[in-house]
């Protein structure tokens, strides 16, 4: 009797989980479509993100030609202590988590100055984040870790109380994967999460200028070892899965470029050949043309300016602002205005 109860109870729930996951699949292949359909094709870089994406990206992160992360981290373990110290956050709350590793820095200066012990890593990569949340639980004696599977572009609720004073960080400048208007939805959402005495740490990759020339920044996404290219292609192998659609991954090359007009790189992939892409539930096929791209992720570069300008609209107020000596790299403080 007992096998056989168990057994309903197992079907059950495979039911209830194959009815809530089936409006967001749902949601994803119309979301894909509707990108898909546009005059310049395109596809959120949400969907990179699945274990081997989130892999593949840790791996660029370490590459020679992405200066991004090595400035950012120069600056965080320069500026870091100083502020932690000061400003004394209770948790941190990072949204885009990945694995954590330049957290890693704040939490120091959160455990040496002894300010508080709550991390809150925000991920869409469910599986990934929770590698990332085990580890960090080994490695830091008494810290909470609370891991929130999340996709930062949709509204931002964290389940998680948290104590004051908290920081949100959105470290990476994972910011510029927005578009301008994108990216004020996300900062709104960040500042109706601060509350009196919170802070938000942001880092952000500057225009190209001086030292940092624009072959430099395209270097940055055209690495030698073909990593980013494999983490370009890595969406299509996404979707297929996901998706059941039939991409031929083969029959596309990656491509990245500086934008000058929109002060950003464009990452795309460009078809190599004619091809008709076929999708489930009876939708219409994609039809590819020979020497068409579609747009997989911008990465937009910012000065004061621009930031402040965005900043401003989505109600926050830059309160402290640093630079590497070369400009590469901007990292920042701000709050609710």
């Amino acid at each position: 009797m007992r096998e056989t109860t168990d057994s309903v109870l197992t079907e059950t729930r495979e039911s209830v989980d194959v009815a809530r996951e089936a409006p967001a699949h749902q949601a994803m292949l119309s979301d894909v479509l509707a990108g898909l359909r546009l005059p310049q094709k395109q596809l959120s870089p949400k969907y990179f993100y699945d274990t081997r994406g989130s892999e593949l990206f840790e791996q660029i992160t370490r590459l020679e030609e992405y200066y991004p992360t090595r400035k950012e981290r120069s600056l965080l373990e320069q500026w870091m202590p100083s502020w932690v110290h000061e400003l004394r956050p209770a948790a941190l709350v990072e949204l885009g988590a990945g694995s954590a590793d330049k957290s890693r820095i704040v939490l120091d200066a959160m455990s040496r100055y002894e300010t508080g012990n709550l991390y809150v890593p925000v991920d869409v990569s469910g599986e990934f984040l929770h590698e990332t949340a085990q580890r960090l639980r080994d490695e830091y004696n008494g810290l909470r870790v609370e891991p929130e599977v999340a996709d930062i572009t949709e509204p931002l609720e964290i389940s998680v109380p948290l104590p004051r004073p908290s920081w949100l960080a959105l470290l990476g400048s994972t910011i510029g994967n927005c578009d301008p208007v994108g990216a004020v939805r996300l900062l709104c959402r960040v500042a109706r999460q601060l509350r009196p005495g919170d802070r938000f740490l942001m880092g952000a990759d500057l225009r190209p200028g001086g030292a940092k020339t624009v072959q430099r920044v395209e270097r940055a996404y055209n690495d030698v070892a073909g990593v980013t290219a494999e983490f370009n292609l890595n969406v299509l192998r996404v979707l297929n899965r996901e998706l059941g659609i039939d991409f031929d991954l083969d029959a596309f090359e990656h491509r990245a470029f500086y934008n000058a007009e929109h002060g950003r790189i464009e990452m795309h992939l460009k078809a190599v050949g004619q091809q008709m892409v076929t999708f489930p539930n009876g939708a219409a096929p994609v039809y590819i043309e020979s020497g068409e791209s579609i747009r997989t992720e911008i990465s937009c570069k910012y000065d004061r300016e621009t930031i402040d300008l965005l900043f401003a609209e989505a109600g926050l107020c830059v309160e402290r602002w640093v630079e590497d000596p070369e400009g590469f790299f901007a990292l920042m403080l701000a709050t609710r205005a």
